[in-house]
């Protein structure tokens, strides 16, 4: 596999913000939402199961933690 041109990433990145600072919350969001589905339609319901798990005791802990603190 070849080298990216270092060059060419750099531009590509400044694109990138430069679309993302022209688009509405709302098409962001949009745009968000289709790449999630597009990425959830690859996996099996099982999967979708299990990283639906995981987040769920992420959450959790994030609460636990954040209520030790205060």
């Amino acid at each position: 596999m070849a080298k990216k041109n270092p060059n060419a990433v750099a531009l590509g990145r400044l694109g990138g913000v430069a679309r993302a600072s022209s688009l509405t919350q709302a098409e962001r969001s949009a745009i968000a939402k289709k790449a999630s589905a597009a990425r959830n339609a690859k996996l099996s319901a099982a999967e979708r199961s299990q990283i639906a798990k995981l987040a769920v005791n992420a959450r959790e802990q994030k609460r636990k933690l954040s209520g030790k603190e205060n």
